[in-house]
């Protein structure tokens, strides 16, 4: 965690005697005027402090804060003003802009202790961050592997349903961000309750009874409901949810709806896929009921359909699996159990769930894989 403090006055005889007295005590930068500040701030130095004067030519400290807060969100801010200016300064901290203001002349033990202050403060808004990151990231990886254990085939699902949103939202200039990729690999979280013969039977092409349908479609909404409750994955449950909305119902609108379409479609894709249809069919199965597709994304999908990514085929054992590997096909005991789905892309988890279970299980080997170019 960084513990450097910056200074931003537009006097030099200022700035030379606040690094003079505090040098000692913390780790002191200074810039001359807000222009040169905001360099310093979008530099590659991060800050965990940063002081500023209210009065500068050019850009007040109320505004040079305000940038401060547009590009370094979490540095804790803080102004130095003229007894004169206590109104002006007490207004800007009731907007929340700076986290303490201080008046001139401002002696050294005060300016160390807001300066301690700051630190501290900086110090807990980042392990916040941290923690829920570290929170974050924990939940998903137990929602994934949790998927993986109880339904497979859904898990390989979802790998290849990750895989052709990133594709197809590039081909379409749509930006894939973090939620992007989380909405399409847990697309197919709300399927952990499913029989594990469901999905099979959907891939196959197989007739469903009104209740295996009904269940099926269920899928979008308990997905949604075990995910909008976890922080900061509000937007990715959203997302879920509506991913078997038709495009021509126009419900929703908006960056999540543009993802939740891009989820449908290539969730459709993959079903026909996998009931072994070659990219021009299925393309023309999805021409057929065009109003259910955003036309933006069909289109794009036309363009990277069958397009395969920069891999080559080969054919592995266990023993040889490495994280990074996809399955083009489902690793089986010899007792017809589905271990790990096709399209899987093999990472630490399941590799050492693979290893375990070849002590347990016969399994039949070898099996291929797709393997980047290097």
């Amino acid at each position: 965690m960084t513990r450097k403090i910056l200074f931003v006055d537009d006097e030099q005889a200022i700035l030379n005697s606040f690094r003079n007295l505090l040098r000692r005590q913390f780790d002191i930068y200074t810039a001359l005027g807000p222009e040169e500040g905001l360099k310093v701030i979008q530099g590659p130095e991060r800050f965990a402090v940063v002081v500023s004067d209210l009065k500068m030519p050019g850009m007040d400290g109320i505004a040079f804060l305000n940038r401060v807060r547009e590009i370094a969100p979490d540095t804790v801010r803080m102004m130095l003003t003229g007894f004169a200016d206590v109104d002006v300064a007490m207004a800007a901290v009731n907007e929340g802009q700076v986290f303490r203001f201080l008046t001139k002349p401002c002696q050294p033990e005060t300016m160390a202790r807001a300066l301690a202050a700051g630190l501290e403060q900086y110090g807990l808004v980042t392990a916040e961050r941290e923690l829920l990151r570290g929170t974050l990231r924990g939940a998903i990886q137990v929602l994934t592997e949790a998927l993986s254990l109880a339904n497979p085939e859904a898990y390989g699902r979802a790998h290849r349903i990750k895989a052709l949103v990133r594709r197809m939202a590039k081909a379409a200039d749509i930006p894939v961000t973090w939620e992007t990729d989380l909405a399409g690999m847990l697309s197919h979280i709300g399927c952990m309750a499913l029989p594990r013969n469901l999905l099979e039977k959907i891939a196959t092409g197989k007739d469903l009874s009104e209740g295996e349908r009904k269940l099926y479609d269920s899928h979008p909404a308990v997905g949604a409901g075990l995910l909008e409750h976890i922080p900061r994955l509000e937007h990715v449950a959203e997302m879920i949810g509506m991913q078997h909305d038709r495009h021509d119902t126009g419900v929703c609108s908006g960056e999540r709806c543009v993802i939740a379409r891009l989820l449908k479609l290539a969730t459709d894709y993959d079903m026909l896929e996998s009931r072994g249809l070659a990219p021009a069919d299925i393309l023309a199965q999805l021409h057929a009921d065009a109003g259910a597709y955003d036309p933006v994304l069909l289109s794009a999908l036309e363009r990277i359909a069958g397009m395969e990514a920069d891999y080559v085929l080969r054919r592995v054992g266990i023993e040889d699996l490495e994280e990074g590997m996809v399955l083009e096909e489902g690793i089986v005991s010899e007792q017809g159990l589905l271990l790990l789905a096709k399209g899987t892309e093999v990472n630490k988890a399941s590799l050492a769930r693979m290893l375990q279970a070849a002590r347990s299980f016969e399994v039949v080997e070898p099996f291929t894989v797709r393997v980047p170019r290097r």
